[in-house]
């Protein structure tokens, strides 16, 4: 009888190794992306913040004549 021989299919060290090194450059490229991302919508929630209470100032001022004593 003949030995039979199975292909084990499976990724060599190199394919393993180019694929983490794509996704270390992806990573790289993104994170800043993603933080000036975050940023920019911090920045905008606080000037709506800002806006919202100086309606409200605004409102306080209309009703009593006088800003509110914090």
């Amino acid at each position: 009888m003949k030995a039979v021989r199975h292909k084990i299919a499976g990724f060599t060290l190199i394919e393993l190794l180019i694929v983490v090194a794509i996704i270390g450059i992806l990573a790289s490229v993104s994170i800043p992306i993603f933080r000036d991302y975050t940023l920019r919508g911090y920045n905008s929630a606080a000037n709506s913040d800002l806006r919202n209470f100086k309606s409200q100032m605004e409102a306080a001022f209309a009703e009593q004549q006088s800003y509110p004593v914090f």
